[in-house]
């Protein structure tokens, strides 16, 4: 009887460097949403696997990819309250790549119904844990607010990129934002930190939009992109058709800026 084969044991397979990303700033109508899906979308066509994490309660970033939020059978606001597991609210988008766990109006009492839950800041950094090493990018839509969700949000990422709209007032409340980015990492997430501001709806033909665009710079020097989003009349009617504007319109001013922006955000040669 010959002595049987060792056991060759299987390679290990190495843990991706998972980089979550919350998408976050604090007034509303600054193009968080629009960032979110157009982002996502062009690092999927990178070749990236990127989940979308819809924590609005609008439910918008669900809409901008064709997700109807009546029909889900699980949303955000089940993996948060109700223990269900991400991946049983994910969804797959029309973009190869391209993942998302949606979200509709049930979510809007989840501010309040996690008031008194058990770990409520962490709530999503532990649903987000299970699927950490099925994609390489997760975007986190947050609500235009600093509340409990916007927390989870920060508590669960290793970095916030913000959107800046070049229009006036548009460091408004940006102080009270970085404040608390601060005050999570002081807190519940020692990891996180400010990586990218991103300046939106800007318009070349308004002497105000490169006035801010150089306040914003001066401001935060290296932090803001090179890469800058036009405001677009296609840019606008991409979520009407359920696209992002990659599909919509693969050769607009507004796909190719969100395309650059990918290479930039990804660190891909451009």
């Amino acid at each position: 009887m010959t002595d049987a084969e060792p056991s060759v044991p299987s390679p290990q397979l190495g843990r991706r460097d998972t980089r979550v990303i919350a998408v976050a700033n604090q007034k509303g109508g600054v193009g968080k949403t629009t960032t979110t899906i157009n982002l996502g979308a062009a690092a999927a066509e990178l070749g990236h696997r990127v989940l979308i994490v819809d924590l609005d309660p609008q439910g918008n970033a669900s809409t901008g990819l064709g997700i109807n939020p009546r029909g889900l059978e699980y949303s955000m606001y089940d993996v948060l309250l109700h223990d269900v597991a991400i991946d049983d609210a994910t969804e797959a988008a029309a973009v190869r790549n391209l993942f998302l766990a949606p979200a509709n109006l049930d979510l809007a009492g989840a501010e309040i119904e996690l008031v008194p839950a058990f770990s409520r800041e962490m709530r999503l950094k532990n649903a987000l844990s299970t699927v950490l090493d099925d994609y390489d990018l997760i975007f986190i839509d947050c609500p235009p607010s600093l509340g409990l969700l916007t927390v989870n949000a920060f508590a669960a990422a290793t970095e916030v990129l913000v959107p800046v709209q070049c229009e006036y007032y548009a460091l408004e409340g940006l102080g009270q934002l970085l404040r608390n980015v601060d005050l999570v990492q002081r807190n519940l997430n020692s990891a996180l930190k400010l990586s990218h501001i991103v300046l939106v709806m800007y318009d070349a033909r308004t002497n105000l939009a490169s006035q801010v665009a150089a306040e914003v710079r001066e401001h935060f020097g290296a932090k803001v992109c090179r890469s800058i989003i036009p405001r677009t009349v296609r840019l606008s009617e991409a979520p009407s058709f359920g696209q992002p504007i990659t599909v919509f319109d693969p050769t607009s001013r507004g796909s190719i800026a969100y395309r650059d922006l990918a290479k930039e955000v990804t660190g891909e040669p451009s």
